[in-house]
């Protein structure tokens, strides 16, 4: 992705929070993979699992 412009790069939907993010240097060997904007929401998931685990 190198020489591309910030609103050129592609973007998903968090799955936990429904916003748009952008691709990020750090993600560029698991673009395909990565299915959270943060790890805010990817803790989020964790605890929600935790607590329907714990009803």
């Amino acid at each position: 992705m190198k020489g591309v412009k910030k609103e050129n790069l592609p973007s998903k939907i968090c799955i936990m929070c429904h916003r748009p993010f952008a691709w990020r240097k750090k993600w560029e060997k698991n673009w395909n993979e990565v299915k959270y904007c943060s790890d805010r929401c990817r803790n989020k998931k964790l605890e929600d699992r935790d607590y329907a685990f714990r009803k």
